[in-house]
Parts: structure tokens; C-alpha cells; sequence
């Protein structure tokens, strides 16, 4: 790890790279993602899904984020920290949003269908962090991986139990294995999204719902 800089210039703050909705900004376990913070993760998840964790320095990310790469760890204490809360609290929005919809839904087949709009949501406003989380897994800290482990269970299981609901023929072995296809589905935006944002939108919809027995 690079030691700490005792002193640095003040940071020029840059800007965000494209409008995204928000993934960070209730903090994680792993401390307070305060905006200066989002706007670091948010950099450095497109220079990790372009390259790979390892094929990216700290000063490439500092300098991405228009400070030395020395200035980085007045927010993070590592590069495998930046990681670790990056992965750490996409899992936890996922999992707090998705409850949120299903909390305020009619039924099964709306809950199924608003857990539908938020995935859809997600994977298509962040490509980069389906990337990073599917090749760079291996690189987080054991701490931050059973973690991120725990709540990607609670999160299938909230689909699980709304198919559940749904078709209550199926076992909850059969509505797990039902939820890990739609994610196969829902999570291919990074390699599947040949068209423009709204018509994957509907593309992906159409045959979540189609899968889910919802058409």
C-alpha cells in the first residue's frame, strides 16, 4: 500500500461520468459514501470493468479523479477498500430497494414486477459494476466477500419468495433456481445491450415477465 500523504494539494473536484442513479450514498458497514467518495467509486468501477482491478495503479485512479494517487487514501484506506465498499454497497442498494418495492406492492405479481423494474433499472444504469463483480470477485478481502455473499442470499431469497407467492407449486429450491436465471437475464446488459437504453429496457422486461409466468 502506498503510505498515506501527510500533505496534499487541495482536490479538484470532477465531474461524474455520465448521469447514474445513486448506489452508494446510504453508506455501508464499511463507512460513510459521502459524495466525494460516490464520485471516486463511480470512476473507478468504469477503469476496473475497462481493465480489471489489477490492471489499474492508484495513480491511474488518481488521476482519473484529478488528484495524486497518494490523495486517494484521504477517502480509502486501499485500493482493495475501494473494492471491498464498492461491491459491499451495490449489494446492499440492491437488496434495500428491492424489499422497499415489495413492501409497497399489491400483491405477488406486482412485487414480481416492481423487483423486475428495479433489477432492470440497475443493470442498465450500471454495466460497470455487473463487470467488476463478476471478474473481479476474487479479489476482495474475505471480510467484504461473505458479506457481499450474505446479502446477494437475502436478495435471491426475496425474489425466491415472491415466485413463490406467485406459483406456489414450485419448491423453494425451484424459485431460487427460477430467480438465478432472471439474474442471468437481467445482469447481461454489459454484452447484450445492442440497442438503446428504453428498447433493452423493454426487451429484458418482456422476457423477465415471459419467464415469470406474468405476460
Amino acid at each position: 500500500m502506498i503510505p498515506l500523504a501527510v500533505s496534499e494539494a487541495p482536490e479538484r473536484l470532477m465531474p461524474l461520468p455520465g448521469p447514474r442513479a445513486p448506489w452508494g450514498l446510504a453508506g455501508t458497514n464499511l463507512g460513510v459514501v459521502t459524495p466525494r467518495r460516490q464520485q471516486i467509486l463511480e470512476i473507478a468501477a468504469d477503469l476496473f470493468a475497462s481493465r480489471g482491478f489489477h490492471g489499474v495503479s492508484v495513480a491511474e485512479l488518481g488521476a482519473a479523479c484529478g488528484v495524486s494517487g497518494p490523495a486517494l487514501y484521504k477517502h480509502f484506506q486501499s485500493k482493495d477498500a475501494m473494492l471491498a465498499e464498492m461491491l459491499v454497497s451495490i449489494s446492499e442498494t440492491l437488496l434495500t430497494e428491492g424489499r422497499s418495492r415489495v413492501a409497497t406492492a399489491d400483491g405477488p405479481r406486482e412485487a414480481l414486477e416492481a423487483l423486475v423494474e428495479w433489477h432492470i433499472e440497475f443493470a442498465l444504469e450500471h454495466r460497470a459494476l455487473i463487470v467488476v463483480q463478476d471478474r473481479d470477485w476474487s479479489s476482495l478481502p474475505d471480510e467484504a466477500r461473505e458479506r457481499v455473499r450474505a446479502l446477494q442470499r437475502a436478495y435471491v431469497d426475496e425474489w425466491a419468495a415472491q415466485i413463490r407467492r406467485h406459483d406456489a407449486t414450485l419448491s423453494p429450491e425451484a424459485s431460487r433456481t427460477r430467480a438465478h436465471v432472471l439474474f442471468g437475464l437481467l445482469n447481461s446488459t454489459p454484452h447484450s445491450g445492442r440497442l438503446p437504453d428504453p428498447q433493452m429496457h423493454d426487451v429484458l422486461r418482456d422476457m423477465a415477465h415471459g419467464a415469470l409466468g406474468l405476460s
